[in-house]
């Protein structure tokens, strides 16, 4: 969320700010204007109970000194009232004023290429060749029907399209992914593993940015108001929501697999074929907790510990630096890692690594305590895909396919999986 104070003072780079994330000033000129409103009426609540202040002290010396004031009682009576009103007029309107900052998005960071979408993106680095078989390749789906590792009619017929099920040797393989993934943050990179609730309040995603503006692409139980996650970044997030963090504890590191539920509304038709946009999908995501001085740094780190996914897998990829119009609601800045499939010959995104400042902190009151001063400030949250299995799945099968139409599997996956190839059965 943007201060309000901050807006005051810096109309100008917030309404550019705004521009350069694609969204029009209207919103800023109406939380401008309520806020004028709030104010004046801030100012007449104010003026109200120091008149009625004094009037109490008026009938205090009055009735000290034997005389009578029901004239003041009765104007003390009729001034209450009406402070009574404008109070609860200034709690409306302040609520008012609320509800509308929460629909202005994080501004971009000043190092952020400034473009309308992502043809304005900037790939900043290159890891490894593209794959050129020298044979007729397979795409991911052709293998993965071949191999026999998803289902994808009976995922259908279970919870509709999107929701694929993976079979035997599918089924080990995506959870071998997941097992090196969080062995590799875990044990390599320092963080501590959570196992999350797939379940989230409505607080709780307005704390890291999918609401009010992304609800339509959210499932929720409607009986208990509750949110399947899109991310595991939005129950770590919310671990610490309204808490005050010690600064000695920081950096704050977390990694966790779960589930993640889109249903992506007005999205389909492109792309919704095999495993490249799913309504259910899994990750592990990374999750930081630091101080603002260096978030820069750690936004750097985390995308360090992202990348390393894919060099161990011998992955084909590159870094994307998304330009301002092509950021998320909540980013201040992001990287995305865009792993390499030759059988489509396209890059396919796995990953984004975004610095949220603290935009996500002043939604979800997490601070940390100054030591030199005492004071409290927010922290700045970081996250990071380490990395989304479905993508991951497509360039590791369309890499490593051989003639035979088997695939040979990264050495790093292989004590997970049991075995170097999957082969047709």
């Amino acid at each position: 969320m943007i201060p309000l104070r901050f807006i005051r003072q810096h109309q100008e780079a917030v309404r550019q700010g705004l521009l350069d994330k694609g969204m029009a000033g209207d919103g800023l000129d109406e939380i401008l204007a309520l806020d004028e409103q709030l104010r004046e009426q801030v100012t007449q609540v104010e003026s109200l109970k120091a008149r009625r202040n004094q009037v109490s002290q008026e009938v205090g010396r009055l009735k000290q000194a034997g005389r009578s004031a029901e004239a003041q009682v009765k104007a003390m009576g009729a001034v209450s009232l009406e402070i009574k009103a404008l109070d609860q007029a200034v709690h409306a309107l302040q609520e008012k004023v609320d509800q509308r900052l929460l629909w202005l998005p994080n501004l971009p960071h000043p190092s952020v290429p400034v473009g309308p979408g992502a043809s304005a993106n900037r790939v900043v680095a290159t890891v490894g060749d593209p794959v050129r078989h020298s044979f007729q390749a397979q795409d991911h789906l052709s293998l993965l029907e071949n191999l026999n590792l998803v289902d994808f009619e009976a995922g259908a017929r279970i919870a509709g399209r999107g929701f694929p099920v993976y079979i035997g040797r599918g089924a080990r393989l995506e959870r071998a992914l997941i097992n090196f993934m969080l062995d590799l943050h875990t044990r390599e990179h320092g963080y501590t593993e959570i196992y999350p609730p797939f379940l989230a309040t409505r607080k709780a995603t307005q704390t890291t940015g999918q609401l009010p503006k992304l609800e339509e692409d959210m499932y929720v139980t409607t009986t208990d108001d509750l949110f399947l996650i899109p991310t595991a970044e939005v129950p770590i997030t919310n671990m610490f929501q309204g808490q005050i963090i010690p600064e000695d504890d920081l950096p704050l590191s977390f990694v966790a697999f779960s589930a993640c539920f889109r249903r992506e509304a007005g999205s389909y038709g492109k792309e919704t074929k095999g495993l490249l946009r799913l309504h259910q999908f899994n990750k592990v995501e990374l999750v930081k907790f630091v101080h603002p001085d260096t978030s820069y740094v750690e936004l750097e780190t985390v995308r360090a510990h992202a990348e390393e996914v894919l060099r161990r897998l011998g992955l084909t990829y590159r870094v994307v630096e998304l330009c301002s119009g092509d950021l998320s609601f909540a980013a201040a800045k992001c990287y995305d890692l865009e792993l390499y499939a030759p059988a489509m010959d396209s890059w396919l995104e796995v990953s984004s690594c975004s610095n949220f400042e603290a935009f996500q902190a002043r939604r979800g009151q997490i601070r940390f305590r100054r030591n030199d001063t005492g004071k409290l400030n927010y922290i700045h949250t970081i996250n990071g895909s380490g990395v989304a299995t479905p993508r991951l799945m497509v360039a590791l099968l369309e890499s490593g396919q051989q003639r035979d139409g088997s695939v040979v599997l990264p050495q790093a996956l292989v004590p997970y999986y049991g075995e170097e190839t999957v082969v047709p059965l």
